[in-house]
């Protein structure tokens, strides 16, 4: 089954949020006004939005106030995704050229940052103060995240608890916010979206994972970028940290640099792929996985509840 059928009976309110989105990024400046909806309608899974509209199902939902939620994490999420391709020096994001690319560095980073006061102004507008405490923190620790992403470039002596650490702090804290905000904005009891913190936290570590996976084993038609960029861009994700185990690899990957031809990465990517390293990657994502499942077990019984383990289903399992 396709993601966009497993939440379809959401799509009124998901059409609601993106009107929501381009009006939260309109602008005076043209220059901001066209970089912000250049990525923005570039699409993209929303998963943070309907984790937040799922996650609000469980108390006594209201589109007019979750939608404020939703909006929030989605700008946040948006405005990573600048920064981060200014960090990595990407070309490309979901098929089309980055901010950074079509304009340049000094205009991605003003996007970013006005992308960011955006999210700001909404969540002033969630009257929940605990609310506010759980997506401050989410927003320092992403900050953190995007400054460790920049220190460890190309430091290819790293352990399994850095790589951890970072991915934690660039996609999991976001998603486990999604939920657990959603589920407050609603005004779900205290034990529900303590768990959907949990639920969001583990299936975000288990997306990031697939993620990097993904980078490895899927075409560049489907990726919008080239295989093995992650690597290309100084990032070293769970199965390059695999695959340094074996020398023949460790001796090519300490070698990976800006100037790497594609040509160069598709033979590393090539020789990684003949090793275990993508199925000791799917095995840690599947811990994961079925972390947030045991946490969504026991949550009250309901077809938000049933939603929810398909889409957490689909992201560890995914193909592209």
């Amino acid at each position: 089954m396709k993601l966009n059928r497993m939440y379809s009976f959401l799509k009124a309110d998901i059409d609601e949020i993106e009107k929501e989105l381009e009006a939260a990024i309109e602008s005076d400046s043209p220059v901001l006004q066209e970089a912000s909806l250049h990525l923005l309608q570039a699409g993209g899974k929303r998963i943070r939005p309907i984790f937040v509209l799922l996650s609000a199902k469980f108390g006594q939902y209201d589109i007019h106030q979750v939608k404020n939620v939703a909006v929030a994490l989605e700008l946040i999420h948006t405005a990573s995704l600048v920064h981060d391709d200014v960090i990595d020096d990407a070309e490309m994001r979901r098929g089309r050229q980055t901010i950074k690319s079509q304009w340049d560095n000094r205009i991605a980073m003003y996007t970013g940052d006005y992308i960011f006061a955006r999210s700001l102004e909404y969540i002033t507008r969630i009257d929940a103060p605990e609310a506010h405490q759980i997506l401050s923190n989410t927003m320092v620790e992403l900050c953190k995240g995007e400054i460790a992403q920049i220190q460890d470039k190309y430091r290819f002596n790293q352990n399994l608890r850095d790589y951890l650490l970072r991915i934690k702090r660039k996609t999991a804290l976001l998603i486990a916010a999604s939920c657990q905000v959603g589920a407050i904005s609603s005004g779900a009891p205290t034990e529900v979206h303590k768990r959907l913190y949990r639920f969001g936290y583990n299936v975000g570590m288990s997306f990031q994972i697939t993620d990097d996976i993904l980078d490895l084993t899927s075409s560049e038609k489907v990726l919008g970028k080239p295989a093995g960029s992650d690597l290309l861009q100084g990032n070293i994700t769970l199965p390059v940290l695999y695959a340094m185990e074996h020398k023949h690899l460790y001796n090519q990957i300490i070698k990976v640099n800006e100037q790497t031809t594609k040509e160069e990465m598709q033979q590393i990517i090539s020789q990684m792929l003949e090793t275990d390293v993508i199925e000791r990657s799917h095995a840690i994502s599947r811990m994961y996985l079925d972390k947030a499942l045991k946490e969504l077990s026991m949550l009250p019984n309901n077809r938000v509840k049933k939603t929810l383990k398909n889409i957490a289903n689909f992201i560890g399992n995914r193909k592209y």
